[in-house]
């Protein structure tokens, strides 16, 4: 690559080695490869279904042992709310208040109209009406007179509540008698639940903008006290912004470094799997990852502590008998029956098959292979049965050490050319909902490097658009893709009730946010 010495000072700032860069130049250069798909994991063949006892035993063991661990509850909270108004902004900005207006507005009876013809069930409703008042305006009436987009202006813009603008975490999702709350309190409440050591401590650590940072330490402050009081708690909330060292390079079409009109690169937040360095950053013995936008009121939340606990008491369980292995095997002059059982326990319970037969190895492989593949990061990732929501899926696939394993896939990760790749992907059950459960140290108590366990090659090239010319992006492994591809992998399916994003403003109109 030729680059100037301004490029080069531009890149010690943002503090990216140039070998990276160059790297990701050659992956637009050559493309990424597509995963190659052994088949769609199932119930009972890569995903574990449990029955009540079994839910109950888990959840039960995890109450237990957890207290003795430090539990942090990660959760990924940039995202602007912007993508969830996007109707409402198209709306605003072509709505004339004109009978041919309103007449189309009434027929079609899009998201806009859903809106506003129930408007009174958001929980931002009363917030909306004081806003309008310290005007003099009164929403019922502007209603009335159909002034719809001057609501919206109120509603979206910083002539008023701003919520167009605000991180998702910060918007009131949910109405209760004594009051509303937003996704982060809903995390407040969870948290309280199952990510509490044997002190009463409850660690949250939050991701998010750093233009967010002070609105969500202000919010914080303000409700903090509250709800240490009726949950008798301690919270510990700590941040962390998408490092910028993570930013990938943009390029035009021919590859070449794409420049703003200074003349600097143009570098781009590398996706959520720039959090790997976020996630790598943490000590805790057990992390949760969950999105901010994945929350229900109280009256759902049941479901999703047991499953949650469910889920973490399976992580420890198999964690101890990993641990407990590693052990042995550190000790040396293993029975040949010992290494066997070992490897039915990687094979069938962390589903990982070998590239060759495992009894063609030599004792010694069998014991570097065993120690290779049992001496990782741990996950537990919770998987809902598809009913058409959009997300990765959970499959086996083939890994660069020709090792079959459980992976989450997503729909760019596979060729749309290959014809029994895309029947593979067609006969997925599951998807992956973000619902995990992490053990980042080894057998000695050491943390590992997430770093040194991820894919490099699993990243996205995408084509966007800046000052009207075209250019290619690149994002990083996802953080729950290729950022976890070498990590020991168990699926459980969990109930679809535990699975409730909200992408639109009128997905708080369901049933399950009321």
């Amino acid at each position: 690559m030729n680059l100037t010495e301004t490029d080069l000072s531009q890149l010690k700032q943002l503090g990216i080695a140039r070998e990276k860069v160059e790297e990701q130049v050659k992956n637009f250069e050559s493309g990424f490869p597509f995963l190659q798909l052994s088949r769609p994991a199932k119930v009972g063949d890569g995903i574990v279904r449990l029955n009540e006892p079994e839910v109950e035993e888990h959840k039960t063991y995890y109450e237990e042992v957890s207290k003795n661990k430090k539990v942090v509850k990660f959760v990924p909270a940039s995202g602007a709310a912007s993508r969830m108004f996007k109707a409402l902004f198209a709306f605003m900005e072509s709505y004339q208040d004109s009978e041919e207006n309103y007449k189309e507005f009434t027929e079609k009876q899009g998201p806009v109209f859903q809106f506003f013809k129930n408007i009174e069930k958001f929980a931002f409703f009363d917030t909306l009406k004081t806003t309008l008042a310290k005007e003099d305006l009164q929403l019922e009436k502007m209603l009335l007179e159909r002034k719809y987009a001057d609501i919206l202006a109120y509603y979206l813009t910083d002539k008023g509540m701003d919520y167009g603008s605000l991180p998702k975490g910060l918007l009131e999702f949910h109405k209760y008698t004594n009051g509303t709350r937003t996704p982060i309190e809903e995390h407040f409440v969870e948290g309280a639940n199952y990510a509490i050591d044997k002190e009463g401590n409850v660690r949250l650590h939050l991701t998010v903008s750093p233009e967010h940072e002070a609105k969500f330490k202000g919010k914080i402050e303000e409700v903090r006290s509250k709800y240490e009081s009726e949950l008798g708690v301690k919270f510990e909330v700590s941040f962390s912004a998408q490092k910028k060292s993570t930013d990938t390079i943009a390029v035009n079409l021919d590859n070449t470094p794409f420049r703003n009109e200074d003349q600097t690169i143009l570098f781009r937040p590398g996706g959520h799997g720039a959090l790997l360095d976020n996630l790598n950053d943490i000590d805790a013995d057990i992390i949760y990852i969950k999105n901010i936008d994945n929350v229900v009121p109280d009256k759902l939340k049941e479901t999703t502590f047991t499953y949650k606990k469910a889920l973490g008491g399976i992580l420890l369980k198999y964690q101890q008998q990993i641990f407990d292995m590693l052990k042995t095997l550190e000790k040396g002059d293993i029975l040949d029956t010992t290494l066997e059982d070992m490897h039915q326990f990687l094979q069938k319970k962390l589903s990982v098959e070998p590239a060759t037969p495992f009894e063609q190895k030599s004792k010694e492989e069998k014991i570097s292979y065993l120690k290779t593949k049992l001496n990782r990061p741990i996950r537990v990732c919770g998987m809902v049965r598809n009913e058409g929501e959009p997300g990765g899926g959970p499959f086996w696939a083939k890994n660069n050490d020709g090792t079959v394993s459980l992976q989450v896939v997503e729909s760019a990760q596979i060729d749309e050319k290959d014809i029994t790749q895309q029947n593979i992907a067609n006969g997925a059950t599951h998807f992956n909902p973000v619902d995990l459960v992490c053990a980042i140290k080894d057998y000695q108590g050491n943390k590992f490097d997430l770093m040194q366990c991820r894919d490099p090659k699993t990243g996205f090239i995408s084509y966007k658009s800046k000052d009207g010319k075209e250019l290619k992006a690149q994002e990083l492994p996802g953080l729950w893709n290729g950022s976890m591809s070498d990590w020991n992998t168990i699926f459980v399916e969990v109930p679809i009730i535990t699975f409730n994003p909200v992408k639109t403003v009128n997905d708080l109109l369901r049933e399950q946010h009321q």
